[in-house]
């Protein structure tokens, strides 16, 4: 799946089969429903679920735990805007890292 097939993906009604978790979780965001995308990330191990968790923590405000989740991510905490955050997590997952 490209990034631009997940972006459209997002006028379905459903999770495109096959996406990771983490993906699954974005996917939720993406359509506007934080809180059905914070469910999806409390439960993935690991790295990308605590990225994508460290992210949506952000975007709700929280700054002191989207730090404690970045840590966990192994990812410096985010200074790009939530889009671009939001896009580069996508791609990354995707397995197309965002260009320099």
């Amino acid at each position: 799946m490209t990034f631009e097939d997940f972006k459209v993906s997002l006028t379905e009604t459903r999770v495109p089969a096959g996406v990771s978790p983490a993906l699954a979780a974005l996917w939720h965001d993406g359509r506007g429903d934080w809180n059905a995308a914070h469910e999806t990330a409390q439960d993935i191990e690991g790295v990308e679920g605590a990225w994508v968790h460290a992210y949506l923590h952000r975007k709700e405000g929280d700054a002191p735990n989207a730090a404690y989740w970045y840590r966990r991510a192994e990812q410096p905490v985010c200074r790009q805007s939530l889009a671009e955050e939001w896009e580069a997590i996508v791609r990354t997952l995707l397995g197309r890292p965002p260009s320099a």
